[in-house]
């Protein structure tokens, strides 16, 4: 089993443990705010600025989007490292090197 396998296992079994899963369907996931909340830290601030300080909420942010994302592979039977795979290959022949 994959390392990202086990994220996704403990995410859901988190979320099963408290029956939040009626919450978790795939329009309500994709819709998050949690991206937005993300770019909050960013906002009308340098890079820098924001990261200085703000870095705590970004790493928690972060780890909010990587949540609701893997539970949106998970509900939508994707496979987090083979869509990975596919965008980049996908990527690399729309923005080629040199």
């Amino acid at each position: 089993m994959s390392d990202i396998q086990d994220i996704i296992n403990a995410i859901n079994k988190f979320r099963d443990d408290r029956n939040w899963g009626k919450h978790h369907n795939p329009k309500d996931l994709a819709i998050s705010i949690e991206a937005a909340e993300l770019l909050e830290d960013f906002q009308w601030v340098s890079s820098e600025e924001a990261v200085k300080a703000n870095h705590e909420n970004i790493k928690e942010e972060i780890a909010d989007v990587l949540i609701y994302s893997f539970m949106l592979c998970s509900e939508l039977g994707l496979d987090v490292k083979e869509i990975v795979e596919e965008k980049m290959v996908k990527n690399g022949r729309k923005y080629p090197v040199g």
